[in-house]
């Protein structure tokens, strides 16, 4: 088996190990959920309900930023298309300007 090989079966099993012993969020110190606070490291019940609420509230977080992000888009869209709106007039114009200017030759 050659040396690259060797290390990527070697990273894989490492994987598989660290998925073994992770629990699931709110489940205790150490076990995939720890270091939250008394309530997530105790784990049990709490610590999974607890997990869950934060989990809503970064998911409502996210939801609310991007619509502000959204919001802020569609002032810019708004913004762009009122200058292209001026500068399309500013062009008429100029080139009705252009137009009325008498021809020397």
């Amino acid at each position: 088996m050659n040396s690259i090989l060797r290390t990527r079966v070697l990273s894989l099993r490492a994987l598989a190990n660290i998925r073994m012993y992770s629990g699931e969020p709110g489940s205790g110190a150490g076990k995939g959920g720890g270091g939250g606070g008394s309530i997530r490291e105790a784990g049990g019940s709490f610590g999974k309900m607890e997990a869950a609420r934060e989990d809503e509230y970064f998911y409502k977080k996210q939801k609310e930023q991007i619509a502000n992000l959204r919001g802020h888009m569609e002032k810019e869209i708004a913004f762009h298309q009122e200058q292209i709106k001026r500068h399309e007039d500013a062009i008429r114009r100029h080139k009705q300007t252009m137009a009325d200017m008498p021809d020397k030759q």
